[in-house]
């Protein structure tokens, strides 16, 4: 059985977004900003892992699309974050990096997905 990328790549993206909210509880003593993080960056992955349970295709595209979204807002939240001054250029920019690369494989899926249709 050959490895799914997106959902190992989307589980340790969430294993770092697990972490970054507890530096920023820990450290930062935010709150507001971390809970949200956490959620988004966390739902990426889940909505991933859902999908390979779909019953259909459109089950599949949904759960993809809802994932995607929550790609987008945690982007937003990181560079937030970051141009807010609670994570630095670097810890930023690699975080980023790795969510640019899941919306790609996310787009691509759903761009694949429905012209397959």
């Amino acid at each position: 059985m050959s490895k799914n990328i997106i959902l190992e790549k989307s589980y340790k993206f969430a294993l770092r977004i697990v972490k970054l909210s507890q530096y920023l509880n820990d450290e930062k003593h935010e709150y507001v900003l971390s809970k949200k993080i956490l959620d988004s960056g966390t739902n990426i992955g889940i909505f991933i892992e859902e999908a390979q349970q779909g019953e259909n295709r459109a089950d599949f595209l949904q759960k993809y699309s809802i994932a995607n979204k929550e790609a987008f807002k945690a982007n937003f939240l990181l560079r937030l974050l970051r141009d807010g001054g609670l994570l630095s250029e670097k810890q930023a920019q690699s975080l980023l990096d790795d969510c640019e690369e899941l919306q790609k494989m996310l787009i691509s899926a759903i761009k694949t997905t429905k012209s397959a249709e």
